[in-house]
Parts: C-alpha cells; structure tokens; sequence
C-alpha cells in the first residue's frame, strides 16, 4: 500500500452505518405474504459488517421493481443515519435484473475499478462464468457510497472481504471532501 493510501485509510471514517437492501422478488413476496424463507446473502452481508466493527442501519426485502428499489435506496441516501448502501440481487442478465440501471443515475461518479476488481476476483475463483457477473459502486451527491453486488453468497463473501469492508471507509473519506 502506499504511503498516501495508508495516510488516506488512517483518516477515514473508521464505524461506518451500512444499509443493506436485498432486491429478490421471490424473498419479497413470501415476506408479504408471511411465508418462511431464508436470507443468507442478506444474513451473511450483516455478519460481516457487523464482524468488521460497523453497524446496520436498516435491512430491507424488495423485489425487483425499478420504483421501490429507487424509492429505498433514495431515502437511504437522504437518511444521516447511513454512510454506505449495499444493494444485493438483481444485477444478473435477465429482463427482471433492474438493480443496476435503475441506481446509476443515483450516482454523481461511479468507481469502475470496483466491477472490474470483482470479476477479476470472481474470475479466479469461478472462472469464465464471471463474464455475467455485474457490479456497481459509486458515490452520490450526499457523500454515501453506494454498492450494487449479486446475491449469491459465494460472490457476497468475496466482494464484502476484498472490497466493500477493506475500502468503504476510504471512498467516503474522499467522498465527502469539498
């Protein structure tokens, strides 16, 4: 690491206050309908924020509906509760997939190297099929971070431990600078 980086690290925010979203339509519905059902994209992300020191300001079910997903995340941005949003499922290449076309224009700069560091991550540990993995990161007007990741847990594991715990800190450090 670099000597500024290591400056940079040293000053960022060091409790971070996470929101998690998880766009799945089929957790959704069985929530609405108070069916049983497992979450363990979303179980696994809490764990290890909260593992890392940081805590979870809200955790929300949505399905894959361009509207709500705005609505959530939008509030989530406005909240002085939240640095960090971390949006799981619904980056995949099927017509239903909407998460993230529908939060880019949320973001006033998107950090490419994010999706491009993950595949490469996901490359080695999966080979060629990491070619549809689709990520996002950026941060928004408001100074929050904002992550868009698939939702299984092998990929929610590795992109929370290599990328999004090691270095949320940071992007907000510079984030937030005027």
């Amino acid at each position: 690491m670099s000597e500024s980086s290591r400056k940079h690290k040293n000053e960022a925010p060091k409790k971070i206050n996470f929101s998690v979203i998880v766009s799945s339509s089929s957790r959704y519905q069985k929530l609405k309908e108070r069916k049983a059902f497992s979450d363990p994209s979303g179980d696994l992300i809490v764990e290890l924020v909260r593992k890392a020191g940081h805590s979870v300001a809200s955790r929300e079910i949505l399905p894959d509906d361009r509207v709500l997903l705005g609505k959530y995340v939008g509030n989530a941005i406005g909240s002085e509760e939240v640095d960090a949003i971390i949006v799981c499922g619904g980056t995949g290449v099927s017509i239903t997939d909407v998460t993230i076309e529908t939060l880019r224009p949320l973001m006033i700069k998107t950090l490419p190297g994010f999706g491009e560091l993950f595949r490469k991550l996901s490359y080695d540990e999966i080979g060629s099929a990491a070619i549809m993995t689709r990520a996002l990161a950026g941060v928004t007007d408001q100074g929050k971070v904002l992550f868009c990741i698939p939702g299984s847990p092998q990929a929610v594991k590795l992109v929370m431990e290599k990328l999004i715990l090691p270095e949320t800190g940071h992007i907000l450090k510079h984030a937030r600078e005027k």
